[in-house]
């Protein structure tokens, strides 16, 4: 499992908020912290399927600017990132369903409409990804994380079975 590269950076104490060139450079790191995160895990565990829990796009939608800005900016493209994954498993907010998540991750500090908005946006970029699969919410936890590990199983099946 590769971890999330902002909630390392965060909860280290890197700032994220303030004016826009302290957002750009949060999103920054964190983009460059993801890529060698993922890079690190695949040189170490060659031979394994890596999860990530977020990926390089979602900076996309914290940038302050529009998201060619974002991916300009550190010398990418949308489309190059997608090709980074063979797969995305996307997991709907649970604040769709106006569910909170207390004692989640202390670093999310978004409301929950501010939660929805950039679902929505991620969705938009990461539903471009040729292998895209949406693990719509439910009200139960437990229900939402099984169709998402089904959906997990086919990608590793499928993936085993090229290579």
């Amino acid at each position: 499992m590769v971890p999330e590269a902002a909630t390392l950076l965060y909860s280290g104490g890197f700032p994220r908020k303030g004016a826009n060139g302290v957002r750009r450079a949060a999103q920054k790191a964190i983009y460059h912290v993801q890529t060698n995160l993922e890079d690190a895990q695949s040189a170490y565990y060659q031979s394994r399927v890596l999860i990530c829990d977020r990926g390089t796009i979602d900076g996309a939608v914290y940038w302050p600017d529009a998201s060619p800005d974002f991916f300009e900016s550190l010398g990418t493209s949308l489309e190059k990132e997608l090709k980074r994954y063979d797969a995305v498993i996307f997991f709907e907010t649970a604040a769709i369903g106006g569910i909170s998540i207390e004692g989640g991750n202390p670093i999310r500090v978004e409301s929950i409409e501010e939660a929805i908005t950039l679902d929505e946006k991620l969705k938009r970029l990461w539903s471009q990804h040729p292998h895209f699969v949406f693990v719509p919410h439910d009200p139960s936890f437990i229900k939402k994380i099984n169709t998402g590990l089904a959906e997990l199983a086919k990608i590793v099946i499928k993936h085993q079975s090229e290579n």
